[in-house]
């Protein structure tokens, strides 16, 4: 007697899982009824667009790199949404007389499901309809977008196969945090992308269509508009490494699957030589100076590097602060000053600062007895900050002047970053006694439940006072340049901005330290309460 087959059970399992996953509440209901409208409904308008590129020049130049980048899409998405779909973990089927092979076409199909599956779908469908011109491209066509799709989907299953174990983990959910950082720095570069192809048309697109046509998922749609033109050759290449890149990942995945389900998991077992590595003290810790300074800075800088709410917020500044002066300056439209950017990008790092410490802060609060300890912690998570951001400042500043070749305003570029740095801790540790809120260590939210309106006041307001309080500098700029002999003296500005940015600091904390030492209760309470 032959066993059952599994597919049937498998998409009723999946269809199972989304519907008692939006019965849990009604939030997540009306999030999930939005979020899959909105995504519909940009998959409709984006299909009648892409067929409205029908005949166009350059239609195979907008559509296969789009496939490019949806294929990378799905191989990306396990990695920074694990938690998105139950199912991409096979570990919880270990202890079911499970054969690999037909496990994987029951996942396969069950894979097909869902709202990514069917935005894939409509934008396959548009894409194929962009490029294909008479029967025998619509017949290929129907074959090309069956086979994009299924690598799609085992690209994202071979590769959570391949690292469940991972995204499992502490660390795996260190990764998933930092998705905010691939998604600031993809909107960075859709936008300039989008500006480039604004000024110079869609023909920029050509030489990355030429390449990614060979590439899957993308080579499945090469293929059509292979055989629109006639070329029966390259098509039949192109379908062939379409099916090959899907028979290969369904054989990696098959082997990932029966690793998991046969073999022991010791991905959290730290080996010897970590665990004496985590004991030994660092070497920059050394480095810091003796008492509780030091002892605030090495807090302070661990946070940077192990909590991943902090590590996200840092590197996603640290990313964003780079790539805008430096992306302007590379198109030839940006100016020494949007350097400014990257001190401005960290110096938001100084707002909420016990907030990042979450309920820990208790342990900090038993410390802070007179408005002196209280100086003496923010002055030290200051230094933290700015050991930090002082040297990468700098490099920003350099490394924009020298892609636009006017080294003579570095110096006011220098003393206006500086100056901004400044302010921005100042009214950093000011907020932070008078607007802590909490942030939240699951999930991807940033603030807690009903501490929006203080979040908005803490950074943005503080932004705003900052602003105001470089005025002077700023004026100082503008009169130097319009002058007619201030050009000679506008080296000034760095030791200006330098001091006055020094003033504002060491002003700020002191403000803010009696305010944080009476407040300790009610700063307890608010960072506690996520």
């Amino acid at each position: 007697m032959s066993a059952p087959a599994i597919t049937p059970v498998f998409v009723r399992l999946k269809l199972s899982l989304l519907r008692n996953g939006l019965r849990q509440s009604g939030g997540r209901k009306a999030a999930y009824i939005t979020s899959a409208v909105f995504a519909l409904l940009f998959a409709a308008l984006q299909l009648i667009g892409l067929i409205a590129l029908r005949g166009h020049a350059h239609a195979e130049s907008v559509v296969v790199p789009a496939v490019a980048v949806l294929g990378l899409g799905w191989a990306v998405m396990p990695l920074f949404f694990p938690s998105g779909d139950e199912t991409l973990d096979p570990t919880r089927l270990v202890m079911l007389p499970l054969r690999p092979r037909p496990l994987v076409r029951a996942l396969l199909t069950a894979s097909l499901v869902g709202i990514g599956p069917l935005f894939t779908l409509c934008l396959l469908v548009g894409s194929v309809g962009a490029v294909a011109r008479g029967w025998a491209a619509f017949a290929v066509g129907a074959v090309a977008v069956v086979l994009a799709l299924l690598v799609c989907v085992a690209l994202a299953r071979a590769v959570a196969a391949a690292n469940v174990r991972l995204l499992t983990s502490r660390k795996g959910r260190d990764l998933a945090v930092l998705s905010g950082l691939v998604i600031a720095i993809g909107a960075q570069i859709v936008n300039f992308g989008a500006q480039r192809l604004g000024a110079s048309g869609l023909g920029e697109l050509d030489p990355a269509a030429e390449v990614l046509q060979w590439v899957p998922p993308a080579s499945a749609i090469g293929a059509v508009h292979a055989v629109s033109e006639g070329s029966y050759g390259p098509a039949v290449a192109q379908l062939a490494l379409s099916a090959g890149a899907l028979v290969t990942l369904l054989a990696l995945w098959s082997r990932h699957l029966t690793r998991l389900m046969t073999s022991p998991d010791g991905s959290t077992l730290p080996s010897a030589e970590s665990a004496a590595k985590e004991r030994s003290s660092s070497g920059l810790a050394r480095l810091l100076p003796a008492g509780r300074t030091g002892t605030v800075m090495d807090r302070s800088l661990r946070y940077v590097w192990r909590d991943p709410k902090t590590k996200a917020a840092w590197v996603t500044s640290l990313a964003i602060g780079l790539i805008v002066p430096v992306f302007n300056a590379w198109q030839g439209t940006g100016s020494v000053y949007f350097a400014c950017f990257a001190a401005g990008m960290l110096g938001i790092q100084m707002y909420n600062q016990f907030g990042q410490d979450t309920s820990a802060f208790w342990m900090v609060a038993m410390t802070i007895s007179s408005a002196r300890d209280a100086y003496v912690e923010l002055r030290a998570r200051a230094y933290a900050l700015l050991l930090i951001t002082l040297p990468y400042a700098t490099l920003v500043t350099v490394l924009t002047t020298a892609m636009l070749g006017d080294w003579r305003r570095l110096p006011e570029a220098l003393g206006l970053s500086f100056a901004l740095l400044g302010a921005m801790l100042a009214t950093g540790a000011w907020t932070s006694a008078r607007f802590p809120y909490s942030i939240p260590q699951e999930g991807y939210k940033n603030v807690a439940p009903g501490q929006t309106g203080l979040a908005w006041i803490s950074v943005f307001g503080g932004m705003m006072a900052a602003a105001l309080l470089c005025a002077p500098v700023i004026a100082f700029t503008i009169w130097l340049n319009v002058s007619a002999d201030g050009d000679d003296w506008t080296w000034l500005l760095l030791p200006a901005g330098t001091a006055y940015g020094a003033v504002l600091t060491a002003a700020g904390l002191k403000l803010a330290a009696p305010r944080t030492a009476r407040r300790l209760p009610e700063i307890l309470a608010a960072v506690s309460k996520g």
